[in-house]
């Protein structure tokens, strides 16, 4: 069906409009990832070693949940760790399942190496996981604290070598972005795009440039000095942040304006962040709604430039050679985008002809968790329920978009 011309002007304006966006922006991509730090590439030979005084370098603080599958893996992983004294802290947050018992049985095995903590009850005015944390920095010894998750796998080294970077980077927050670890071709896809579209929300090669406004946090390896995290007034602030990961970045360097900084490691720090297709829809339940800071606005407007995305490259490719240039010039600029972004999940550049349906999955996560919120009159997560209300009058005042 031929579509009015004025309606074809349109959706041919508007698709080279998303291209040369797009375009620009994955130049930018390619340049700036290309400039971020990698730990697997650097010589550390010049930079000062540990002090070896016989108290632990490093406090591991390691929440959890309910992790009974994995965080045994998470822990040995941790026990493996070279070239550095590390205090360890498991803790179990109300776990319904395993989680409890399989730390204790490790703390049995490896006697003084892993402190294990049992929460069975959350106080009012705190989210389970700052909660946790909170709990375990209060048993922390070390002038370096590391916040992780129960699902996170270590490479023999990582921390040591992490370690050794942040001091001699001078940072006080320091992050070492995790690799994706994918089963299938439509879990490596909707990651690849989630991380395409994470740049309009984060430069990472920008977070530590102290000019630049960028900022972000990972929940999976914030590495933070234990004197600047009680600068910025503890944990505390973020005890009823859902999204604490980015508020502690925002935190750090919009508001204490110490060196945060961001690196790159491929295989040092693995995680499986999505589990099938719509694993991003459970998973964004939560987080979607909190990180566009409970706005109705924002999300309508997120949702509404992604179906502009996800649509109109696809309608412009009907349009004649112009339309198909547009919508290529589109493609290929997601292409590059992934590519530049290869260090975090080695994903294919290929990935970029689903961009259409990887988008309107996130656009239904997006919606699904702003209407879930809504609906409930707060966030429900493992059997707890926060108000929202409570949510957003004790949020850090960041935005993500």
């Amino acid at each position: 069906m031929m579509l009015p011309r004025p309606v074809s002007l349109a959706i041919l304006v508007a698709a080279w409009a998303i291209a040369i966006d797009w375009f620009l922006r994955s130049i930018g991509a390619l340049r700036g990832m290309s400039t971020m730090l990698d730990l697997t590439e650097i010589d550390t030979k010049a930079f000062p070693a540990l002090p070896e005084s016989g108290e632990p370098h490093l406090t591991v603080i390691v929440p959890a949940r309910d992790e009974a599958d994995s965080i045994e893996r998470t822990l040995r992983s941790l026990l493996a760790q070279t070239g550095v004294q590390l205090q360890i802290i498991a803790v179990d947050d109300r776990s319904t399942d395993g989680t409890g018992e399989t730390m204790n049985a490790l703390a049995a095995e490896f006697v003084r190496r892993i402190e294990v903590l049992h929460i069975r009850e959350l106080p009012e005015g705190w989210l389970g996981k700052p909660h946790a944390l909170a709990q375990g920095i209060a048993q922390a010894h070390a002038p370096w604290l590391l916040f992780t998750d129960g699902d996170v796998f270590f490479a023999p080294g990582a921390l040591h070598l992490a370690l050794q970077t942040a001091i001699h980077a001078k940072a006080d927050h320091f992050v070492l972005g995790p690799t994706l670890e994918c089963e299938t071709v439509t879990e490596k896809a909707i990651q690849a795009i989630v991380q395409t579209l994470g740049h309009r929300a984060a430069r990472l090669w920008k977070v530590g440039d102290r000019r630049a406004k960028d900022c972000f946090g990972i929940g999976g390896f914030s590495l933070v000095r234990a004197e600047a995290l009680a600068a910025v007034g503890g944990v505390q602030r973020l005890r009823m942040e859902v999204v604490e990961d980015v508020a502690l970045g925002w935190l750090m360097k919009r508001e204490l304006k110490r060196h945060s900084l961001i690196v790159l490691g491929p295989g040092l720090v693995r995680i499986r962040w999505i589990r099938g297709p719509f694993g991003i829809v459970r998973l964004l339940e939560r987080n979607a709604f909190a990180g566009m800071r409970y706005s109705v606005p924002i999300v309508t407007v997120a949702c509404i430039a992604l179906l502009l995305h996800a649509l109109v490259p696809l309608a412009a490719l009907g349009l004649g050679p112009w339309g198909i240039a547009a919508g290529a010039l589109f493609y290929l600029s997601v292409a590059l985008t992934i590519r530049a972004n290869r260090k975090l999940d080695g994903a294919s550049p290929l990935l970029a002809l689903l961009f259409a349906p990887c988008a309107l999955i996130l656009v239904w996560a997006f919606l699904r968790s702003m209407l879930l919120t809504l609906a409930r009159g707060g966030v429900q997560w493992r059997s707890t329920f926060y108000p929202l209300q409570e949510l957003k009058e004790n949020m850090v005042p960041f935005r993500m978009f």
